[in-house]
């Protein structure tokens, strides 16, 4: 019976995917796999919810989601594990994500918060400020790599800090700098 509802939900993710209605259908759908939607909530064509603990995200009133967001849950491999393996996903209310954004496990996005395109959200934003980052740069160096055989605790511990050109250090870590 597990294995039926986890195939469920899996099917109901990938009709989201691509139905149209982004402010009926689709909000519909993801309610149906668990995600806590709130009222006038648009979600844009090819939005992709974690497909395991869709039940840790909370979207508030008034919301929109661009195109080709990515908001993820969990960081392992393999079959679903209990919740506490997950890491929920809050959205206030009157937030807007712009397109082609990724949401990272514990982060809560408060009230009236606007996500500029793009943007990758590791942690909680503040309520109304428009947040993203700048030009692109290297941002730490990685000596454990994201794979099977390692935890994203592990990957997280492994990053080194990078010295850029204007003598900034990445605060990802205190540890020896990059060669």
């Amino acid at each position: 019976m597990k294995l039926l509802i986890e195939i469920y939900q899996r099917i109901l993710n990938k009709l989201a995917f691509i139905a149209p209605g982004g402010g009926s259908i689709r909000p519909w759908l993801h309610r149906m796999r668990g995600v806590k939607v709130g009222k006038n909530v648009w979600i844009g064509q090819y939005v992709y919810f974690d497909e395991l603990h869709s039940d840790q995200i909370t979207i508030g009133d008034n919301c929109s989601i661009g195109l080709r967001v990515s908001l993820f849950t969990h960081f392992y491999w393999g079959r679903k594990r209990n919740s506490d393996s997950a890491g929920s996903i809050k959205i206030g209310n009157n937030v807007f994500i712009g397109p082609n954004c990724v949401i990272l496990p514990n982060v809560h996005i408060h009230d009236g918060a606007v996500i500029k395109a793009g943007s990758v959200i590791a942690k909680s934003i503040p309520a109304n400020v428009y947040w993203g980052t700048d030009s692109g740069r290297p941002l730490a160096r990685v000596t454990v790599p994201l794979t099977r055989d390692h935890s994203y605790q592990e990957f997280i511990h492994g990053l080194r800090p990078i010295h850029h050109t204007n003598g900034e250090t990445n605060p990802a870590s205190t540890e020896e700098p990059a060669p």
